[in-house]
Order: structure tokens, then sequence, then C-alpha cells
């Protein structure tokens, strides 16, 4: 087997794990939310007890495996000589996205739906939802990412690397990930505030990688 087969395996791999995991943030954010705010209460328990937990299941472990098979090509593109700013900045919101799902959503979410015991249930719902709304922020500029790194001819495969946009696209994506852990919903209170955040943080993106 070749390794531009095993290349094109990851890569395959990468995009069907990044369909999953992806599906089922927008199925959180944007099916399951309102469905739970307009459920009956039994309607609400059965969801929480077996509909949730397998749902998440599926979640964590797409974005699990979409980071692992995202690491093995980003090292074969770095090693490649192929690496750009556009890669950097995917891979950068990737990276956070998978440690949100790992380190805050899923912890809060087992306490919120009653899988562990103990702790604050209103507090812990908040939290994930927080940080899932800043996941789905992140997507589409991320997405954005993953297909310009290799396939946009003004910022091809190894075509820059470093500058001031760079810079300033890293600094907009960090402070949003704080805010992510610390700070307010603002405009991703609905899933209409939630998708027009996402496009319009994508073309600051694409506006600080050109332009700066």
């Amino acid at each position: 087997m070749t390794a531009e087969f095993i290349n094109l395996l990851v890569r395959w791999g990468h995009l069907l794990f990044g369909i999953t995991w992806i599906g089922m943030l927008y199925y959180f954010n944007f099916v399951q939310g309102g469905y739970f705010k307009s459920a009956s209460a039994e309607g609400l328990a059965d969801a929480k007890a077996k509909l949730a937990p397998s749902a998440l299941w599926w979640f964590r472990w797409g974005a699990m495996f979409t980071f692992i098979t995202g690491v093995i090509l980003l090292g074969t593109v770095h090693g490649n000589g192929q690496l750009n700013n556009y890669i950097i900045v995917g891979a950068t919101m990737g990276t956070l996205m998978a440690a949100n799902v790992w380190m805050i959503i899923w912890p809060a979410q087992k306490i919120a739906l009653g899988i562990v015991e103990g702790g604050d249930k209103a507090a812990a719902g908040a939290k994930a939802l927080l940080a899932s709304r800043t996941n789905t922020l992140f997507s589409a500029p991320m997405a954005f990412g993953m297909l310009a790194g290799p396939h946009y001819a003004g910022q091809g495969y190894g075509t820059v690397v470093g500058g001031t946009g760079l810079t300033v696209a890293l600094v907009i994506v960090l402070a949003l990930e704080i805010n992510g852990l610390k700070g307010k919903q603002g405009p991703m209170t609905t899933v209409n505030g939630v998708i027009g955040s996402s496009l319009a943080l994508t073309a600051v993106m694409i506006a600080a990688l050109n332009l700066l």
C-alpha cells in the first residue's frame, strides 16, 4: 500500500469523522435545543435519559477521531512543506473545538443530564451550551480553512506562513475561545444569531488573512 493511498484513507476518514461530529453539533444547536424547550415533561425526560446520551456518544467520538486524523494530516502537510495560514487557523479552531467537546461540553452535559451525581444542573447546562455555541461559531471558518488550505489559489499550499494577518486571526480566535469558557452568548442566543455570527467570523478571517 503506497504512502499516497494511506494519505487518501486518512483524508477520507477525517472527512467522515468530521461530518459525524459537525452534523451532531448542528443537531444539538439547531434541532434538539428547540425541542427541549417545547417538549412535554414526559418527552423531555425520555429524551434526556435515552436520546441525548446516545447522541453525545457519536458527538464526542466523532470529535476525537476527527482530531486524531487531523493531527496525522497536519504532520504530513508540515513535513511536505505545504503548510499555510489557512491550514494553521483551521487546525487551531478544530483543536479548540475538540478540546471544548471533551473538556467542557461532555463533563458539563453529564451533570446537566444526571448521568453523574451531584453538581448544579442548571449551571452545567449553561456552561455546555456556551461552549457548544462557540464550537458552532467556529465551524464555518474552520471548514473554510480546511478547504482553502489546499484549494484556494491565492493561499495555496506553502504560500504564506506567518504575518500580521495570521496573528490577528489567531488573537480573535483565542479571544472568542476565552469568551466561550467564561463569557456570554451575546448574539449566539438564537440559532439565526449563531449562524450569522459564524458566517461573519468567516468573512473576518478571510479579510485578515488576505488583506493584512
